[in-house]
């Protein structure tokens, strides 16, 4: 069983539907989870509180989510703030997209929920030291 409490989950998604079926799986399994509509807020809250994993969207109301990620990867690196991307793409292209702007992983969504645990589980710091 993985120790799950306390990590603290930031998720960048203006869908609230896929927002809302994020939020339900990850506090059921004792994640605490903010989620913001856009990429300004996102940095607003990193710059002022620590995060143990950034789920962010390529979809963003102010732009492309994977150039976000480029820029804010400038001011936190990958040890800081892990990130996991959602996209409703799943071609190859946009996958390597993701991890050339700074993701440590890639979900397609519609998600399997199991898929997300599974995901957000492996890439918490925490979970190196819990297995």
């Amino acid at each position: 069983m993985f120790e799950t409490t306390q990590a603290q989950l930031l998720m960048v998604e203006p869908e609230l539907v896929l927002a809302e079926l994020a939020t339900f799986r990850l506090e059921l399994l004792g994640y605490r989870l903010e989620v913001v509509n856009s990429g300004a807020e996102a940095l607003d809250r990193l710059r002022h509180e620590p995060i143990d994993l950034l789920i962010l969207d390529t979809k963003l109301p102010e732009g492309d989510g994977l150039e976000w990620l480029t820029e804010l990867r400038l001011e936190f690196k990958a040890e800081q703030v892990p990130a996991l991307v959602f996209s409703l793409d799943p071609s190859l292209e946009m996958v390597r997209r993701a991890y050339l702007a700074g993701a440590q992983d890639y979900l397609i969504s519609p998600f399997d929920p199991t898929v997300l645990e599974e995901k957000v589980q492996r890439l918490l710091p925490s979970h190196a030291e819990t297995v």
